[in-house]
């Protein structure tokens, strides 16, 4: 017994300190760091739909048969989804980015990606993964457009749309299903909505800046209230939708028109019934301020304020504002047209 009392003893002596159990052993090299990419300068590249990015990708050095795959992270599944892959000789494109990627390559250690014509659905993360046996490594990249959100829900009220339904809906209006950074920075920016949306990636969210009874009560801070992640198929929720600028021109049509005369008006200047998303576009980028009511292409009647003013619905802060969906035979509105 007190030899294995003096065994135990001996051992405890000899061990190391409990700290010290978990450092990293002397001599066992550090994490490696990026070898052959650099870190970019800039990890977030800005643009607004429409416009040509460049996502840089430089090298250092070119090691021996390496790879270089480029790849977009999908917030609604959390997949990737492979863009383009080059060896520095030879590229390969994929998916449904590939008619409008192409490598920038303005010299052998560049292997830096080109969007042209940047759709909604583009924004997001990007990896350049450098492929190299057991050396690989990588960057990721995030592409932000400018752009607006805005609450959407359609003519028969709120809480109408699963996820699938809001997914669409945004897409019928000149948009998409805002992320949560999206709708986060609307929210500093003084979005303030009481009803709860879906966004991108299959959560619930609404944003609360002015805390009241309705709203969650009044002893709740101000921010992004969440229901977190919902059955997409079951549970029912108005949409959050984000747009960015316009290729085109929105512009009004004065008149006393139902909603089938102010279809036929647009139509007759070449033009078609505006959507919603570009409506809230042209009033974000364009800064279009009119204080007369208008159809648009989903039967809803809005306009466009960015000087708040007394006699134009009287509400202190710019925005675009909504009379609803009021009966298609009423010939009290004018018209919304986009011009391509």
């Amino acid at each position: 017994m007190h030899r294995l009392l003096l065994l135990g003893c001996l051992w405890l002596l000899a061990a190391p300190p409990v700290s010290s159990i978990f450092q990293r052993p002397t001599g066992t090299p550090a994490p490696l760091r990026l070898q052959y990419l650099l870190e970019p300068l800039h990890p977030t590249v800005h643009t607004q739909r429409g416009a040509t990015a460049t996502l840089p990708c430089v090298l250092r050095a070119l090691p021996h048969n390496y790879r270089v795959k480029w790849s977009k992270v999908e917030p609604a599944n959390y997949r990737e989804n492979i863009i383009i892959i080059t060896n520095g000789l030879y590229h390969k494109n994929y998916g449904p980015l590939s008619p409008r990627v192409r490598l920038r390559h303005s010299h052998r250690y560049d292997a830096s990606l080109t969007i042209t014509n940047v759709a909604l659905e583009d924004e997001g993360r990007y990896r350049c993964q450098l492929v190299n046996g057991l050396e690989d490594e990588s960057i990721s990249l995030t592409l932000h457009l400018e752009g607006v959100v805005f609450p959407y829900q359609p003519s028969n009220g709120r809480y109408k749309f699963n996820y699938h339904e809001a997914k669409r809906a945004c897409e019928q209006q000149d948009s998409r299903l805002a992320t949560y950074q999206q709708l986060y920075k609307a929210w500093t920016e003084g979005l303030d909505w009481c009803n709860a949306g879906w966004i991108l990636d299959g959560t619930v969210h609404y944003p609360i800046i002015n805390s009241r009874e309705p709203c969650g009560g009044r002893l709740l801070l101000p921010g992004v209230r969440t229901y977190g992640a919902r059955d997409k198929q079951k549970d029912r929720f108005d949409a959050f939708c984000f747009t960015s600028a316009l290729q085109g021109r929105v512009y009004f049509i004065r008149g006393h028109l139902n909603f089938k005369e102010a279809g036929q008006a647009c139509r007759n200047h070449g033009a078609a019934i505006a959507k919603v998303g570009q409506l809230y576009s042209a009033w974000k980028f364009s800064q279009l301020d009119r204080c007369d009511g208008g159809w648009l292409e989903d039967g809803s009647v809005r306009y466009p304020i960015t000087t708040p003013r007394e006699r134009c619905g009287g509400l202190p802060d710019p925005g675009v504002r909504s009379f609803g969906f009021p009966s298609k035979e009423m010939r009290t509105y004018g018209t919304y047209c986009f011009v391509g």
